[in-house]
């Protein structure tokens, strides 16, 4: 599952690493970026079959999908959603399943004392939570924006 289809592209790189049955759920608000994200997973040979695009608020969308069925769920949403993404990927995803959260070192500003900002401080309480729960165990890879990691127990 992807949280913040966007034009497509890491929607993308997800259907490139799946197993050749495997479904990609997407979720967006803007109808624009899903219809060119279906545009571009269609000229990249995926056939629709391969891709559930689905419109409205993630935080709506999320209480509405199966339980323990998802793999793997990358977010990249709005931060101030980034907790409430969390807390339904414990329940989404299957026992082993992997949450991905983009943007994890706030664009730098996570080890600045002194970067006090919302989205800032929404992305430090989150990977904190995350690296103090007993219910994953998470890395943290501190590559482009910084992208944590965690494996649900």
């Amino acid at each position: 599952m992807e949280i913040g289809t966007g034009t497509g592209v890491s929607g993308l790189w997800l259907l490139r690493g799946m197993r050749p049955d495997g479904i990609l759920t997407t979720i967006d608000v803007e109808t624009e970026h899903q219809r060119i994200a279906r545009r571009i997973f269609q000229e990249a040979g995926f056939a629709s079959g391969r891709t559930r695009i689905i419109t409205g608020r993630a935080l709506d969308v999320l209480p509405r999908l199966a339980d323990g069925v998802y793999d793997l769920i990358f977010v990249d949403s709005e931060v101030a959603e980034y907790s409430a993404c969390v807390e339904a990927a414990l329940r989404l995803l299957r026992p082993g399943g992997v949450l991905a959260l983009h943007g994890a070192l706030a664009a730098g500003r996570i080890g600045d004392p002194a970067a006090r900002d919302v989205e800032t401080v929404t992305v430090r309480e989150v990977v904190k939570a995350v690296r103090e729960s007993e219910e994953w165990t998470p890395a943290l890879l501190p590559t482009g924006e910084g992208l944590l990691v965690a494996v649900k127990r």
